[in-house]
């Protein structure tokens, strides 16, 4: 049974007319006469009556009708919405990023999307970067944000550097204010609130003081970003974090910058190298792109 074959018994069996029918599907008489007889003789029964060129539907035919009417109404809904997808009316983007990026960066980025495509869904999975590569390596995501560079043991991933970001000392607004900027060393034996493993800030701290000659102290450890940031403003201790997280603490938290040379990382846009993301995911990539470095 092939799907033009339902067309024509369909336009048949509502102008119960075969050259009227050949008319409203664009097809000569004949040819619409031959795959009714075909679709007739695959079902081994009549569909219409022909008696004194009086043309009616057979019981076969009556049965046949809603079944056919259904299956194009669902063939025209599954070309409408393919065609809702490539035109960007719905879908869904998969993107990875750490959550010091969905704090400081995404915001504003996805109001953007949204406001351009309002019916892509945008999926977010928090992680550190070597949980996003692997997201990205087992097809759970589109896009990923993360921070270079990539682990070593990476699948093959296309990277666009999207920008390079200061790192930043916050402390309690209660304590007394330090000298401006500190150096790293300056944080030995200083009590810390450090990120749970497998966070990029954690071991870009870590491997900071480490090369300073000290192992960082810490008080609280494990937290994510929000709840770093809450124990830094309960006076727990000082954190390192990326300065747009830090614009956006609040008063009761004071920013201090650090010395030269200072910490900083680069922050990526990724996707696996073997496979194209969909089209809403590159136009989040365009949108990306542009409210981070805007056109000139």
């Amino acid at each position: 049974m092939q799907f033009q074959q339902l067309v024509y018994f369909v336009a048949v069996a509502e102008t119960r007319h075969f050259t009227r029918a050949a008319e409203r599907v664009h097809v000569s008489q004949p040819s619409l006469s031959q795959q009714i007889r075909a679709l007739e003789k695959e079902l081994g029964a009549e569909l219409f009556s022909r008696a004194r060129g009086n043309i009616a539907l057979t019981d076969a035919g009556e049965a046949l009708l809603p079944l056919a009417r259904r299956i194009l109404a669902d063939a025209d809904t599954a070309r409408q919405e393919v065609h809702e997808l490539a035109r960007l009316r719905r879908g869904r983007v998969r993107l990875g990023a750490t959550p010091s990026l969905c704090t400081g960066l995404l915001p504003e980025v996805l109001r953007a999307f949204h406001d351009l495509y309002p019916g892509i869904r945008i999926l977010i999975e928090e992680g550190g970067s070597h949980d996003l590569v692997r997201g990205l390596a087992r097809g759970a995501l589109d896009l990923a944000l993360v921070v270079l560079p990539l682990p070593a043991q990476s699948p093959a991933l296309t990277t666009v550097e999207l920008l390079q970001e200061d790192l930043v000392v916050v402390s309690s607004a209660a304590e007394e204010a330090p000298r401006r900027p500190v150096r790293i060393a300056d944080l030995q034996g200083r009590p810390m609130v450090m990120f749970r493993h497998g966070y990029d800030l954690r071991e870009l701290t870590v491997a900071a003081c480490r090369a300073e000659g000290f192992e960082p102290s810490f008080t609280v450890e494990g937290g994510e970003m929000d709840a770093v940031l809450g124990f830094v403003r309960a006076g727990l201790g000082v954190a390192v974090v990326p300065s747009m997280v830090a614009a956006r603490a609040g008063r009761d938290v004071r920013v201090t910058a650090l010395a030269p040379p200072g910490l900083r990382r680069t922050v990526a846009l990724a996707h696996r190298s073997d496979v194209a993301p969909p089209r809403a995911a590159r136009e989040l990539q365009r949108v990306l792109l542009r409210s981070v470095v805007p056109p000139e």
